[in-house]
């Protein structure tokens, strides 16, 4: 039985990996689609921004699902449906296709996450548990720094002619061997009764759309009016949505979101961390991405073995997780600083980010840790849900908001300051971040509170 519970580690891992991987790894891609599909500039955004959308507003929903119709179910139908999406991009023939299929692809991905966390809390107990959370913060933290890197191999390697469509198409025979897999490896979980709260999942959704949408799109068109009447709608729909779940818990049916979750010791501050450091993970790809190539002239596959450095400081140092991440990283940031307000060689920019990579590395793993596994079993899915979005939004802020910063001290010219003082925002970003993680013992650094019941 020990056995089987760990052959079902990968399958999970491959789903986390594969769709935190498709948050990036169309990026360098763009280009090529731009000019195989005559895309115009509002269909290449929504291709990028889509899937994210669909991500962020589908997470808390598909956490309540899973408990209701049971998480292997649910994850099946995601990882299903996700290969499925990925077939479409992959053989689009136009944009408004591509769109669409790159947006099933986000509600697919909403679908899987909150079920991964929820099984891992069935399957793994104890050190277990730890340990299964660690690989799940490894292999979160690898497709975050290798999605440009793989986007940017697969153009250039152009296999079998695919171009960009390689990109989409890869995820099908990932797919179809992990659903075959998971029907055998993975428990059973039983639904339980109850409702489904239809309009609290309107309303979080449309909250949700209502932030991630503007602060994606807006900086690319200016910043019309739409963007910012739609953030003015977040707040008034996300505290009708509070209010909902409160009523409904008070009158004891069964909410959408078990606000309660907010309680659990050290959750929230978790939180915070998480989205720091997923914002500063997504600014420095998003900037990385531009400054290689139209900064240094590098084209998408010498700019990929740049990154390359990046992926591989994070994998090394992710096999021995700790609590010094974090200075690790600030030095890391540092030293690009120091790299790219000089003249900046690839060479010394790829050495900057092995430092930079280490420190994600120690980070991740143990963070996403003691965030999940403080929380009990009994609302796993609440807190999967609430943690994904986290995730998606910190990533959609921190591009946002480093774009901003840069292109704001750009001025027009490829300035190397832009980036340096990019670098320095992040430095103390982290450094804050720094100060509110736990400290704690052996394997991950942090301390984990172990719970015996089921999910």
């Amino acid at each position: 039985m020990t056995a089987r519970r760990w052959a079902a580690l990968p399958v999970l891992l491959v789903a986390v990996f594969v769709t935190t991987l498709d948050f990036f790894v169309a990026n360098l891609a763009v280009p090529s689609i731009r000019a195989d599909l005559r895309a115009g500039d509002a269909a290449v955004q929504l291709v990028i921004a889509g899937y994210g959308l669909a991500y962020a507003a589908g997470l808390i929903l598909s956490g309540r699902l899973g408990d209701l119709f049971g998480h292997r179910r649910v994850f099946a139908a995601g990882l299903a449906l996700f290969t499925l999406a990925s077939a479409g991009c992959g053989l689009a023939g136009d944009a408004t296709v591509l769109v669409a299929a790159r947006v099933a692809q986000g509600v697919a991905a909403a679908l899987l996450a909150p079920q991964v966390l929820a099984l891992l809390g069935v399957l793994y107990q104890g050190a277990d548990r730890a340990r299964a959370f660690g690989w799940y913060g490894t292999a979160v933290g690898l497709a975050g720094v290798s999605g440009q890197v793989v986007g940017g191999l697969l153009v250039a390697a152009d296999p079998l002619g695919l171009g960009w469509r390689a990109c989409f198409l890869v995820n099908v025979p990932i797919g179809v061997v992990a659903l075959a897999a998971s029907r055998r490896l993975l428990p059973r979980t039983g639904g339980s009764r109850g409702d489904l709260d239809v309009a609290g999942a309107a309303l979080v959704a449309a909250g949700l759309v209502a932030v991630v949408l503007p602060l994606a799109e807006g900086r690319e068109q200016g910043w019309p009016l739409w963007t910012w009447l739609c953030l003015a709608t977040a707040p008034p729909l996300l505290a009708a949505f509070v209010r909902r779940q409160r009523h409904l818990t008070a009158s004891g049916r069964v909410p959408l979101l078990d606000l309660a979750v907010f309680a659990e010791k050290g959750f929230v501050w978790g939180l915070v961390a998480v989205g720091l450091l997923f914002g500063t993970s997504a600014g420095l790809s998003f900037v990385l991405a531009l400054y290689l190539q139209d900064g240094l002239g590098l084209g998408p596959l010498a700019a990929g073995a740049v990154c390359t450095a990046l992926n591989a400081g994070f994998f090394v140092a992710s096999l021995r997780p700790g609590r010094f991440g974090a200075p690790v990283l600030v030095l890391g940031l540092g030293l690009l600083y120091l790299v790219v307000a000089g003249a900046a060689e690839p060479y010394q920019v790829g050495l900057a980010l092995l430092v930079t990579g280490a420190g994600m590395g120690r980070m991740m793993s143990p963070l996403l840790s003691s965030v999940l596994s403080a929380v009990r079993p009994s609302r796993a899915g609440a807190a999967a849900g609430v943690l994904g979005t986290v995730q998606e939004a910190g990533g959609v802020l921190g591009g946002t908001a480093t774009g901003a910063v840069f292109f704001g001290a750009l001025g027009g010219g490829w300035d190397a300051a832009a980036l340096a003082a990019l670098t320095m925002l992040l430095a103390a970003a982290l450094g804050l971040l720094a100060l509110r993680l736990p400290r704690t013992p052996a394997n991950t650094g942090f301390h984990v509170k172990h719970d015996q019941s089921r999910v």
